[in-house]
C-alpha cells in the first residue's frame, strides 16, 4: 500500500490580524475573553481542601495545580496526588449597539471536564470532553445591548477519570465571536494542493459561507494571498457570487509561483485573507496563515516531506506545562516546542488527546511534526469515571471538532484515533475504528489515519497475530513497545507502514537501529520526551534488598512526577538524553557515571526508567572507590583518561548488539575524566567531566529579558548554584528565598519528582544544583526584578523588562 498526500495546509488564529485595501478595516469578530473571570471552588474532591470565595483569575486557569498535594485525592498516583472537584467560573459582559442582529458565540479551546455553560440563569450548553474545543451559540440567551450579561461555567472533575494529570478548569483560551448573519467560519475553511513543483503550486481554498438571514442574498467572496514577507501576490477581484437562502460551499483555485515550501528546517508560512461582501459592505473577514508542503507515506520510501525521506525522531508528550500545571499559556506552549527542537526532536505525538491550538501554532511556526491523537479509550473504560461514559454519544462530535480546528496546521502529518484501546481487535472495535476513520475522511483526505496498538496484556486470550484486526483500518500502524515484531510483521504484510508509537529510553538504540535499517519503519517516539505530572514514578529507579523480587510499577506519595522524560519539568536534559543524542547521531560521544550501590542492595530500573547515573564527576567522600562509567558512542573504540593519565582503551565489539555503549570501572579521584572516541585507531571525538568547586554564588539565566506585559507571556529563569569558575555544582543543594518586585508574579520550583514542598514554592530547594523561576507579568509595562537569595551566597537579582 502506498498512501500519498499532496497538500497545502493552513492554520488559523480565527481573527483578522491584518487589513486589505479591498476589504477595508479588519472586523473585530473574535475577541479574547480570558480577562475578568471570577472563580469559586464549590466541592473539592478530598477533605484536605476547604471551600473558597469568589476570587479573580485569568484564563487559562488550572485550579488543581494550586491545591496542595493530597494522599487521598481521587486521582491518586494517576494524577500526581492532585485534587479535582466541582467549581464555577463567572464573568459579566455587555453587548453594544453595534452587536444588534449579530450572532454571538462562545469559543472554548479546552475545559477539563464536563463543562456546563450558563448565561443569565439559563443552561446553554454541555460538553463532557476535557480536551476537545467547542463552541456554543448564545445569541438568543443574551440580553439586549446595554444590559449586562452574567456568564457562568460549571466544571466537574470528579472521580477517577484520568490516567495522568489532567488539571481542572478553563485551562485553555476562551473567545467571544461576533459575526454578521452572512459570515465565514475558520472551522469550515481549508486549503489543499492540486499540484506543487519548484516553479509553482496550485492551491484550492474551500470556504463555507453561512447565510442565517433566511432569505436569498447576493454575496461576493474575495481571496487574497500574502507571501512570507507580507507581500500580496494575487488580485483581489470577486471570485464568486451566489443567491441562496442557505449555506454555500465555495472553492477557488490560485496559482503561487516559486512557492516556498514549509519544512522542519524552514517553517515558512503564507497568509490568506478571505472576506465576504453584501451590497458593497464587508460582512466578515478571516485571515489564515498556511504552509505549502507535500507529504507521502510508503513502505518503499517511508515518510517523505517535500519529496525527501525523513525519519521521525519523535517523542510522546502530555499536555501539562510542569510548574504551571495544565495552563496552556502561549509562551509555555512555545517554549515546550523550543525545548523539543533544541533537544533533537523533529516530531511529537500528542498523547492521548488533542493539544491546545497555541501548541499547534508553535509547531507550525517552529517546524515540529505532529501526530494529533483523539482518544485514550472508546467504549471500554480504563478508569471508572473516564471518557468511556460519553464515547458513544460524543465520539463523532469530538472527532469533528478536533479535525475542523486542526486540519489546517501544516505541522500535523497523521491523525490518531486511539491509544491502547482495549476493544481494538474485536468486532465492535473494528466497527468503531472504521466509523472514526470514515468521519475523518469526510473532513480531511490529506493525512493518514493511525493508532497506537499494544501487546494483548489487556486481552490475555489473544495473541499478537490477532493484532491484524486492530491494524486493518489504519493507513500507518503504530506499535507500542513491540519493536521485536517489526521485521516479523513486515514479512507477513510487506506493504505495512510502521512506526514506534511508544518506546522506552533503555531500548532507544535497538529501536532506532531498526528505523534506520528499514524504509517501512518511519520513526520512533520515546515515552516520553518531557517529564509530566501524574503516573507518579513510572520511570523510577530504586535500591532494594538483594532478595527482593517484587518491584512497583508506580510510586506512592510523595512521588507526583512520572520521571520518565528525556527532559525534566524545568527544561533540563536528563542522562538518557545523552544516549539518545548518540543513537540519533546528534552527538558523537557522551559519558555518564553511576552512583555507587548501597551495601547489600541491588538496583531496579523500571521499564520506563533509567539507571542512577549522572553526567558529572563530583563524588566527594568516595575517593578510590570504583565507579561504573559508561560511554555512549558509535566509535569502534574508546580511551578513558583521568587527570591526563590513560586508564584503559576498550573496543566496542558488535556495536549494534552493545547498543553503542562501553563500560569502565574507575577509582574515583577529583579532577577531569575524559573519554576519547577512536576511529581507525586515531582520536576523533571526546567528552569530559570535571569536578567542580564549592558553591560560591547563585547565577540567574533568563530565556528572554524583554517580554510582553501580558499574562500570556513568561520569562523562564534558570537558577544555578555555581563555583568560582562559573560551573554548576550538581551535588550541593540549598534552600532558596525567591521574591519578585514589580507588577507580576513568580512561580518557582525544582525538577525533583518527590519534592512536593518545592513544587510552586517561594522557598524551593535546588535539585542537582538547579531550580526554575517563571515570571508572569500583568498588563502593565515596566520592570520586574527577581531576587534569589541564600545565607551562604547572598542575594542575586535579575531584571525583566515588559512592554
Amino acid at each position: 500500500m502506498k498512501v500519498k498526500f499532496l497538500i497545502v495546509i493552513l492554520f488559523f488564529y480565527g481573527s483578522s490580524a491584518f487589513g486589505s485595501l479591498n476589504a477595508g478595516e479588519p472586523l473585530k469578530r473574535l475577541i479574547p475573553f480570558d480577562d475578568g473571570w471570577y472563580f469559586h471552588l464549590e466541592i473539592p474532591d478530598h477533605a484536605d481542601s476547604k471551600q473558597n470565595n469568589w476570587n479573580y483569575v485569568d484564563i487559562p486557569h488550572d485550579w488543581s495545580v494550586d491545591l496542595p498535594f493530597s494522599e487521598i485525592a481521587d486521582g491518586g498516583i494517576a494524577t500526581g496526588h492532585k485534587a479535582g472537584g466541582v467549581a464555577w467560573y463567572k464573568k459579566n459582559f455587555t453587548l453594544g449597539n453595534d452587536d444588534i442582529n449579530k450572532l454571538i458565540t462562545l469559543c472554548f479551546d479546552g475545559v477539563y471536564m464536563e463543562s456546563e455553560i450558563w448565561l443569565n440563569g439559563r443552561k446553554v450548553f454541555y460538553h463532557p470532553n476535557g480536551y476537545t474545543p467547542f463552541r456554543c451559540d448564545i445569541t438568543v440567551f443574551c440580553n439586549p445591548p446595554g444590559v449586562e450579561n452574567e456568564l457562568k461555567v460549571k466544571v466537574s472533575n470528579t472521580g477517577k477519570n484520568s490516567r495522568w494529570y489532567s488539571g481542572s478548569g478553563i485551562y485553555r483560551h476562551v473567545w467571544l465571536m461576533k459575526t454578521e448573519k452572512i459570515h465565514l467560519d475558520t472551522w469550515h475553511t481549508a486549503v489543499t494542493t492540486e499540484n506543487v513543483s519548484e516553479n509553482e503550486a496550485t492551491i484550492c481554498i474551500s470556504a463555507e459561507v453561512f447565510n442565517a438571514t433566511n432569505r436569498q442574498t447576493k454575496c461576493e467572496l474575495f481571496f487574497e494571498i500574502y507571501d512570507p514577507s507580507g507581500k500580496r501576490i494575487n488580485d483581489a477581484k470577486p471570485v464568486f457570487s451566489f443567491l441562496k437562502s442557505n449555506n454555500s460551499d465555495v472553492c477557488k483555485k490560485i496559482t503561487i509561483t516559486k512557492p516556498q515550501c514549509w519544512s522542519v528546517n524552514s517553517p515558512v508560512l503564507y497568509k490568506a485573507l478571505i472576506y465576504t461582501k453584501v451590497a458593497g459592505k464587508t460582512t466578515d473577514m478571516v485571515d489564515v496563515p498556511f504552509g505549502i508542503r507535500m507529504i507521502s507515506f510508503s513502505a518503499e520510501k517511508g515518510f517523505q516531506l517535500n519529496g525527501k525521506t525523513i525519519k521521525l525522531k519523535g517523542g510522546c508528550i502530555h499536555h501539562d506545562n510542569g510548574l504551571l500545571g495544565a495552563e496552556a499559556i502561549d509562551r509555555a506552549e512555545i517554549r515546550k516546542v523550543e525545548l523539543l527542537k533544541n533537544n533533537g526532536f523533529n516530531a511529537v505525538r500528542c498523547t492521548h488527546n488533542p493539544p491546545s491550538e497555541q501548541f499547534l501554532n508553535a509547531c507550525d511556526s517552529l517546524g515540529l511534526l505532529v501526530i494529533d491523537e483523539a482518544f485514550d479509550q472508546w467504549q471500554k473504560p480504563k478508569n471508572s469515571n473516564d471518557y468511556h461514559r460519553f464515547f458513544d454519544k460524543w465520539c463523532i462530535p469530538d472527532i469533528e471538532s478536533m479535525v475542523r480546528r486542526d486540519r489546517n496546521h501544516p505541522s500535523i502529518i497523521m491523525w490518531s484515533i486511539g491509544n491502547e484501546i482495549q476493544e481494538r481487535a474485536d468486532s465492535a472495535g473494528m466497527l468503531i475504528a472504521a466509523k472514526l476513520k470514515n468521519t475523518l475522511r469526510t473532513l480531511d483526505t490529506t493525512r493518514p489515519v493511525t493508532a497506537a496498538v499494544n501487546e494483548f496484556w489487556d486481552n490475555p486470550q489473544l495473541k499478537w497475530k490477532d493484532s491484524e484486526r486492530a491494524f486493518r483500518n489504519l493507513d500507518v500502524c503504530g506499535y507500542n513497545y513491540m519493536w521485536w515484531e517489526y521485521e516479523n510483521d513486515h514479512r507477513l504484510y510487506p506493504r505495512r507502514i510502521i512506526f514506534g508509537s511508544e518506546s522506552t529510553a533503555m531500548e532507544r538504540a535497538v529501536n532506532w537501529d531498526l528505523v534506520e535499517s528499514n524504509p517501512y519503519i518511519i520513526g520512533d517516539f520515546v515515552w516520553t520526551a518531557t517529564d509530566y505530572l501524574g503516573e507518579s514514578g513510572i520511570g523510577n529507579t530504586g535500591y532494594y534488598d538483594e532478595k527482593e523480587t517484587k518491584f512497583p510499577q508506580f510510586m506512592n506519595y510523595p512521588w507526583f512526577n512520572a520521571w520518565c522524560g528525556d527532559i525534566d519539568i524545568c527544561g533540563n536534559r536528563k542522562p538518557q538524553a545523552l544516549y539518545r543524542d548518540v543513537a540519533w547521531r546528534n552527538s558523537p560521544i557522551e559519558m555518564v557515571v553511576h552512583a555507587p550501590l548501597p551495601d547489600g542492595k541491588k538496583e531496579k530500573v523500571s521499564y520506563w526508567g533509567w539507571p542512577d547515573e549522572e553526567a558529572h564527576w563530583n563524588w566527594k567522600g568516595l575517593e578510590n572507590k570504583l565507579l561504573n562509567v559508561r560511554v555512549f558512542t558509535r566509535c569502534p573504540a574508546v580511551r578513558l583518561y583521568l587527570n591526563n593519565l590513560l586508564l584503559e582503551e576498550k573496543k566496542i565489539e558488535n556495536a549494534d548488539k552493545s547498543h553503542y555503549t562501553v563500560t569502565f570501572k574507575v577509582p574515583y579521584q577529583p579532577g577531569t575524566l575524559k573519554a576519547v572516541g577512536l576511529s581507525e585507531g586515531k582520536p576523533s571525538d571526546s567528552t569530559t567531566l570535571s569536578t567542580t568547586g564549592e558553591v560560591k554564588a547563585i547565577r540567574l539565566k533568563a530565556d528572554r529579558s524583554i517580554i510582553r506585559a501580558s499574562h500570556n507571556d513568561l520569562a523562564y529563569v534558570t537558577v544555578e548554584l555555581v563555583d568560582n569558575n562559573g560551573d554548576v555544582v550538581p551535588d550541593e543543594d540549598m534552600e532558596l528565598a525567591i521574591r519578585l518586585k514589580g507588577k507580576g508574579k513568580v512561580i518557582a520550583g525544582n525538577a525533583c519528582p518527590t519534592d512536593t514542598k518545592s513544587f510552586r514554592s517561594m522557598n524551593p530547594f535546588t535539585y542537582k544544583g538547579k531550580a526554575l523561576a517563571i515570571i508572569q507579568p500583568d498588563e502593565n509595562a515596566g520592570k520586574l526584578t527577581l531576587e534569589v537569595s541564600n545565607p551562604k551566597t547572598g542575594v542575586t537579582t535579575l531584571d525583566i523588562l515588559t512592554y
